[in-house]
C-alpha cells in the first residue's frame, strides 16, 4: 500500500504506538486526522509533523462524538483511505479484583471503541480506491495471563473482530490488519487503572513486573507497523517477544503459560 497522499485516521495519537505511527506516516506522505482524549498531547503532535495533519479531541466511548467524527474528518481532508483504530488502556487485576463498572470502562474504550469507530468510518472506507482498517490488539490478545482479565478479553475481542472483519470485506477495496505489539515501552503499565482493594504490594509488583517487559522504543513499533500496512499484512507482530508467544501459543494453546512463567521469571 503506497501511503504517499493517502489520509489516515489515528486514535491515540497524542503518546505511544499511535504518536509514532503518526510520524512513521507522515514521512512517507500521508495526510493525517489525530484524534486523542488528551488535547494538548494530540495538539503537540500535530505541530511536530506540521500542515499535513490535523488534531481533534475524540473519547472513542464518546457514541455521539464518533458517530460526528467521520464529516468532521472529511471537511478537513476530503476522504479517509486508512483507520487505524489504536486507543486504549490497561487495568490490572484479577476477574475477581475487577469490579463490573472497571471492566466495563476497558471494554467500552478498548474494544467499543474499536467497533464504533469502524462502523462510523466504514462508508468512507468504501469510497477509497485503496483503503485499510488497522485495528490494534496485543500480545495479550494471544496469549492470557493472569492479572490481565478485562485487558487480554478487550483485545482478544479486537482480534477476533478483526478477522471476521477481513472475510467479510474480502472483494471489496478494504483489507484489514490486526497488529500485535509485544513489549513496547509506553506509559501504558503507569496509566493503568488499578482495582479498588487490590493489594498495594501486589500491584506494584505487576507494575514492575510489567515495565521490565517493556524495551522496544515506540519509534521502532511505529516503523513496522507501517511496513506491515505497506505490505498489506493482515497480522502484525510488533517484537520478537510477540512472534515467540505467538508460535508457543500456537504449539501449545493449552500449556503455554506454564513455559513463559519460566521465562519471565529468568
Amino acid at each position: 500500500m503506497n501511503l504517499d497522499d493517502r489520509v489516515a485516521v489515528i486514535t491515540g495519537a497524542g503518546s505511544g504506538i499511535g504518536r509514532a505511527t503518526a510520524f512513521a506516516m507522515a514521512r512517507r506522505g500521508a495526510r493525517l486526522a489525530l484524534a486523542d482524549i488528551d488535547a494538548d498531547a494530540v495538539a503537540a503532535v500535530a505541530r511536530e509533523i506540521g500542515p499535513a495533519a490535523t488534531h481533534h479531541v475524540l473519547d472513542v466511548a464518546d457514541r455521539a462524538a464518533v458517530a460526528a467524527f467521520p464529516a468532521i474528518v472529511h471537511a478537513a481532508h476530503g476522504r479517509v483511505d486508512l483507520l487505524m483504530n489504536n486507543a486504549g488502556v490497561a487495568l490490572g487485576g484479577t476477574f475477581e479484583q475487577v469490579g463490573a463498572e472497571d471492566f466495563d470502562w476497558l471494554m467500552e474504550i478498548n474494544f467499543g471503541g474499536v467497533v464504533r469507530m469502524t462502523r462510523a468510518f466504514l462508508p468512507l472506507l468504501h469510497a477509497s480506491d485503496d483503503a485499510r482498517i488497522v485495528n490494534v490488539s496485543s500480545i495479550y490478545g494471544i496469549i492470557a495471563p493472569p492479572g490481565q482479565a478485562a485487558y487480554s478479553a478487550s483485545k482478544f475481542a479486537v482480534r477476533g473482530f478483526s478477522s471476521v472483519l477481513r472475510h467479510e470485506l474480502e472483494g471489496s477495496t478494504v483489507g484489514v490488519s490486526v497488529v500485535h505489539p509485544g513489549g513496547v515501552a509506553t506509559q501504558i503499565a503507569q496509566n493503568a487503572r488499578v482495582p479498588a482493594g487490590a493489594p498495594a504490594d501486589e500491584v506494584e509488583r505487576g507494575r514492575r513486573t510489567m515495565e521490565k517487559l517493556l524495551r522496544m522504543a515506540p519509534e521502532q513499533a511505529g516503523e513496522i507497523i507501517v511496513r506491515g500496512i505497506e505490505r498489506r499484512r493482515a497480522r502484525i507482530l510488533v517484537g520478537s517477544d510477540a512472534k515467540a508467544a505467538a508460535l508457543l501459543e500456537r504449539l501449545s494453546p493449552v500449556g503455554y503459560w506454564n513455559l513463559l512463567k519460566k521465562a519471565i521469571k529468568r
